[in-house]
């Protein structure tokens, strides 16, 4: 049964996050910076430039990782999109962008695609050559340790609520923030530790409408394993972020335990099942994720065993989508998409043998998130300091996998 309209209470959000500030401006001095919200918006409506609460502090030079990310108010520009070409790639949708990891569809057919170390979030049309327009912009992030804007998710009742979430990293934690495109942010998780590695969020809901959140160890193996830490967790919870009443320990997020950097969160629409996939666990991982289960890190042992590891050519997995019963992993290392058919040994899910797509024509594949109708919207990652970028990177991608049993893509 479809259930009634809930919205996250915005309003009440908004005033307490108003006292919040009058309280902290009162005693901060003239100097003290100001986190009002601020135009920040070039496109389609008015906007705002969105806090998400916990600011980074000042850099104190323009140097090393993530300084002054995410914490300019000047107005957005215009991103540039693939430019006139006699050769241009049907598959390239977007140019020019940086850092792009979330990426969530909407009802009409384009993309809201994150920018981790901006946090700007664009609008990708579905066929090249188009205006990519700047929607929202996400401020007072931290990009240290791979932290930053890493993931976005629309609510399974966007057109209702019209609700976009969203995990990223400020200066005190990871957490997982929800918004409208024209309205104020309001926290849904905090508290996630973060640290100078591992920072890695991916979220997905579920067929029921439930919230999966993929987080890092924050580069404290040790936490993965302690269900009193969100760190290294599968975390399952509400759309307003509480805990769902049959997770496996009362009252607690905690859905798995035993992570280390889920690079990949998917669900099968088909069968409900949650994959996630992991790098250097010590392996390459895909993980059918089970509720109370430990997947080892840092102990390995006896904790839940993959459903598959990646080809030893094939390694760091960027993000994972299942499309007509097939999954599909990003490769990284590989510069490759991998696809396998989902099937089953007994009662048990299997996964077939990978194939692989896409080999080095794009490099370093990240993100993959499967569209309703029939294609794959990707983006690439060579400009992390392990690829070879060419001028046009990163690229967002749309492609559409061939017909005969979803192993290649044309």
């Amino acid at each position: 049964m479809r259930r009634p309209l809930r919205t996250l209470p915005f309003a009440a959000g908004a005033a307490l996050l108003a006292a919040v500030l009058a309280a902290c401006g009162s005693g901060a001095g003239a100097q003290s910076p100001d986190w009002r919200p601020k135009p920040s918006f070039a496109g389609e409506g008015p906007g705002v430039s969105i806090s998400p609460l916990v600011p980074d502090p000042p850099s104190r030079s323009a140097s090393g990782p993530g300084a002054g990310a995410g914490l300019s108010t000047s107005p957005s520009q215009p991103v540039p999109s693939s430019s006139p070409s006699r050769r241009r790639d049907p598959a390239v949708v977007a140019t020019h962008l940086k850092a792009p990891i979330g990426l969530a569809l909407l009802p009409d057919g384009t993309a809201l695609v994150g920018e981790r170390t901006t946090g700007r979030i664009v609008r990708v049309q579905p066929k090249p050559g188009q205006p990519v327009t700047t929607v929202r912009t996400l401020t007072g992030l931290s990009t240290v340790g791979g932290g930053g804007l890493l993931d976005l998710a629309l609510s399974p009742f966007y057109s209702q609520d019209g609700l976009i979430y969203a995990y990223l990293t400020t200066a005190k934690d990871n957490r997982v923030v929800a918004f409208t495109l024209h309205g104020p942010v309001t926290p849904v998780v905090t508290g996630i530790p973060r640290g100078t590695s591992d920072n890695a969020g991916r979220i997905a809901f579920g067929a029921n409408g439930n919230l999966y959140i993929g987080t890092g160890d924050a580069g404290v193996p040790a936490d993965a394993a302690k269900r009193s830490s969100l760190a290294g967790k599968v975390l399952r919870v509400s759309d307003i972020g509480r805990p769902v009443a049959d997770n496996p320990w009362p009252h607690s997020s905690v859905y798995t335990t035993g992570h280390r950097d889920p690079s990949g969160l998917c669900i099968d629409p088909d069968a409900g099942g949650v994959f996630e996939t992991e790098a250097g666990t010590p392996s390459d991982e895909v993980n059918l994720i089970a509720a109370g289960a430990s997947y080892g890190w840092p102990s390995g042992g006896a904790g839940q065993q993959p459903l598959t590891v990646l080809p030893s050519a094939d390694r760091s997995p960027g993000g994972c989508a299942v499309l007509d019963g097939v999954l599909y992993v990003t490769s990284l290392d590989g510069h490759a998409l991998l696809a396998a058919r989902i099937g089953s040994r007994g009662s048990r899910i299997a996964l077939d043998a990978f194939k692989r797509s896409l080999v080095n024509k794009y490099g370093r594949l990240r993100t993959v998130v499967a569209a309703p109708d029939g294609a794959l919207w990707l983006t690439t990652s060579n400009r992390d300091g392990h690829g070879r970028p060419i001028p046009a990177d990163e690229r967002v991608l749309r492609i559409v996998p061939s017909s005969g049993g979803g192993n290649s893509v044309s």
